[in-house]
């Protein structure tokens, strides 16, 4: 079934896996206003049904980042000039870019699982929708890159809270600070990637890890995603008890479904 088609955007829905795939191959997907606002409108049409969210692009890349005609004083026609949103007064530039953030939010919601499949480069706005989602497989060719701060800017896009998670604040800073290209090998290593593969088992990967993330049960699932996301917060008493809060629930739930 298909649900959205549009601005480089198409989404379609599968039992209980929602595919979102990129589809501007020519310009390497890179990442525009109305892409984020596509992006944005499949989180919010998204029902309780799906479980598994994969995250596909079309084409070498995964995604080139910002479209660089944004860095141009003409920008993208009817859509977005840097060189304009500096002169937003400071509510405004706010709320714009708190808007093109709600493209890269909703991939962690409680109740869904998302599923980044990256072949080639995702860089920039390309290496922040990646780090958007749960997890991450990769093609052995996959390389990610955080280029905001070589162009004077800072990664906006939601994507600095995962990075430090993922890899630590140091290595999170000399990734972003220096912009370098941070290659498959390297990414399974320090756990950005959960999975590298061969390039032309890149999909068969993507659709096993979701059928075994489909395996358990939902309310198992939501209830462990829970524990594990409060667990990067929370001191060691704090998560013992929500542990045992959570399997109390699980276990009332079994047994009234006995």
């Amino acid at each position: 079934m298909s649900l959205l088609d549009r601005d480089g955007v198409r989404v379609t829905v599968h039992n209980a896996v929602a595919t979102v795939t990129l589809t501007n191959a020519e310009r390497r997907n890179a990442q525009t206003p109305a892409m984020w606002r596509a992006l944005a409108e499949t989180g919010r049409r998204l029902t309780g049904d799906i479980r598994v969210v994969v995250l596909r692009a079309e084409g070498v890349s995964f995604s080139a980042g910002l479209d660089r005609r944004a860095l141009t004083p003409e920008g993208i026609e009817g859509q977005l000039s840097l060189f304009d949103l500096a002169r937003y007064p400071e509510a405004e530039l706010d709320a714009t870019i708190a808007g093109y953030q709600e493209a890269f939010t909703w991939w962690r919601r409680p109740d869904l699982l998302s599923v980044a499949e990256v072949r080639g480069h995702a860089i920039g706005a390309g290496f922040q929708l990646a780090l958007a989602c749960d997890l991450r497989v990769c093609a052995e060719d996959a390389q990610f890159a955080m280029r905001e701060t070589s162009l004077g800017l800072v990664p906006d896009l939601t994507g600095t809270h995962p990075l430090v998670e993922l890899v630590g604040y140091a290595r999170a800073l000399e990734i972003c600070a220096t912009g370098r290209a941070v290659r498959a090998a390297e990414a399974e290593r320090i756990g950005l990637a959960n999975l590298v593969v061969p390039g032309e088992e890149l999909a068969a990967a993507t659709d096993d890890l979701a059928a075994a993330l489909l395996a358990a049960p939902r309310d198992a699932v939501i209830e462990t995603k829970a524990l594990l996301r409060a667990a990067t917060r929370n001191d060691y008493d704090t998560q013992r008890a929500a542990e045992r809060a959570a399997q109390g629930r699980r276990l009332a739930d079994l047994v009234a479904e006995s």
